[in-house]
């Protein structure tokens, strides 16, 4: 007869503990965009919602800004640095194909021997990451994940390109998951739509840059994050209200329960039709840091968790619905309990 393997099992409920976020230091109008891409700030915000968002320094990297984050979560949670197990690091901008930058992010925060990778899953990185470090540490695999949503799209977008240049910001967010006397984290509702994957997408492989370059020196153009924005608006308008609705669902609640929605701060107009389809109630605060932060992908979900905080539009303990969605196209979407945040 084979051995028999054994198993972990972990935490009954988990939640989400501890909220923190870097901003960047540089604020930057739709006037100073507007400029390359023959534009204008009315034009700019009608489309977008955009008013402001912030750009990082050189100073200001993808690590820097994640420490930043990461430590502001860890002191909101309440926990050690030693307590944390695993890192998690959604995030389209590291520019390293290889390492991973989760390692060196775990080293400078202190930690020796945490599990420690990225994941690449476009703005809905960070919901993707939630999921996973629930079930880790419901799992025993974990004891307490330390997620972070991290973008410097200024990295990665051509400032001439009208589809792009005023949408993309840079910043950091960070939570840590573990266990929770009440559930806090409910069920990911997840998929992808490989059919849209040039919906959003990096404009042409590193090979075909490097033959470019071959053919052509220093006349040859680097890849850049471009995207379809029609498509994208579709898209999203008419595929995500299933995607909500299942989540809510599978929590066991309905959209009265709801305290705070948290979409992905892809779009002004995306972020209001999503509100009107789900006929949210009246007491139901919807985010909208999209219009002094832009699109920071991976990082928009906590950055707007933290808004809506740090504004008193909502509180510690509120029940939020999560739900992002971007390149692959991919998406993911849960009910949370928001954390506590510094």
């Amino acid at each position: 007869m084979a051995a028999r393997i054994a198993q972990t099992t972990g935490a009954e409920h988990t939640a989400i503990l501890g909220l923190g976020v870097y901003r960047p230091a540089r604020v930057v109008t739709n006037d100073e965009v507007a400029g390359p891409i023959n534009s204008s700030d009315e034009w700019i915000f009608t489309r977008s919602g955009i008013k402001s968002r912030r750009f990082a320094s050189a100073e200001e990297t993808i690590q820097s800004m994640s420490v930043a984050a990461a430590r502001d979560a860890i002191a909101a949670a309440g926990v050690e640095v030693d307590q944390i197990d695993c890192v998690i690091v959604a995030t389209s901008t590291h520019l390293l194909l290889t390492p991973a930058i989760g390692p060196r992010i775990a080293t400078e925060l202190g930690m020796t021997g945490s599990a420690a990778f990225d994941v690449s899953a476009g703005c809905a990185g960070f919901c993707h990451a939630v999921g996973m470090a629930s079930d880790l540490v419901r799992a025993g695999t974990s004891n307490h994940v330390l997620v972070i949503g991290v973008e410097k799209l200024t990295d990665a977008i051509d400032f001439t390109d009208r589809s792009t240049a005023f949408l993309f910001a840079d910043g950091a967010g960070a939570v840590v998951v573990g266990p929770s006397a009440e559930q806090g984290i409910g069920p990911t509702v997840w998929g992808s739509d490989g059919t849209q994957h040039h919906a959003i997408r990096q404009s042409k492989d590193w090979s075909e840059f490097f033959a470019e370059i071959e053919e052509k020196g220093t006349d040859a153009v680097r890849p850049y994050l471009t995207m379809e924005g029609t498509a994208v608006f579709r898209w999203a308008a008419h595929s995500l209200e299933k995607v909500c609705r299942e989540a809510i669902d599978r929590a066991g609640l309905t959209t009265e329960d709801l305290d705070a929605m948290i979409p992905h701060q892809a779009n002004g107009r995306i972020i209001e039709i999503m509100a009107r389809v789900l006929e949210l109630p009246e007491s139901c605060a919807l985010a909208n840091d999209i219009e002094e932060s832009g699109n920071t992908s991976a990082a928009s979900i906590p950055l707007a968790m933290e808004a809506l905080l740090r504004k008193g539009e909502s509180k510690p303990g509120d029940t939020a619905l999560l739900i992002a969605f971007g390149a692959g196209l991919s998406y993911a979407a849960q009910i949370v309990a928001l954390p506590a945040w510094k």
